[in-house]
């Protein structure tokens, strides 16, 4: 079933040029099959305007993409851009109305992507939630969700892990505003 969502979305990365291939803390091919509709994509900014670039748009996709695509589509985004200050993340956060997302990304190496993965929502928990760290990566344990979203083969480059956690009374969101 068609379930359109956006494979490549970031900003301009801290220093340096990037390709819009390559994921990394500044977002870009994180193929995220929840990054679609009613989704909202928090992303670290390092430069005035962000310099927001999207686009990969996949009719449908699976966890991992496996095979290096999905259902490629054209398409047509309607975005809305706000700038959030004094938030911090290192790697995106994808929100939806169930849950929120972290992002782990590492080149050629699954076990440190799904490391990051945790570690960014284990420190939103700490950070913005009160959580102690053992609690976190209790919490996590328990109710989070670790996966791929992207770990093609036999291609070698970047693999993307996430981490799902659910959205409830003690961390609603990823970010307490």
């Amino acid at each position: 079933p068609a379930v359109p969502m956006l494979g490549v979305i970031g900003v301009a990365p801290e220093s340096g040029e990037i390709a819009t291939m390559p994921a990394g803390k500044h977002g870009g091919n994180l193929d995220n099959n929840m990054n679609r509709k009613g989704s909202i994509v928090h992303l670290p900014v390092k430069h005035k305007g962000a310099l927001l670039g999207m686009g990969d748009m996949h009719a449908s996709m699976g966890d991992g993409e496996i095979c290096g695509t999905g259902v490629e589509i054209a398409g047509d985004v309607l975005i809305k851009v706000d700038v959030i200050k004094g938030i911090t993340t290192d790697f995106p956060v994808t929100e939806t109305a169930d849950s929120w997302i972290t992002h782990g990304v590492a080149v050629e190496g699954l076990t440190l992507a799904l490391k990051l993965a945790c570690e960014e929502a284990a420190g939103l928990l700490v950070h913005h939630w009160g959580f102690t760290y053992e609690d976190a990566f209790i919490f996590l344990s328990v109710a989070g969700d670790l996966g791929i979203a992207q770990s093609v083969h036999p291609s070698s480059g970047t693999v993307i892990a996430k981490m799902r956690v659910p959205k409830i009374a003690a961390c609603p969101k990823p970010f307490k505003i």
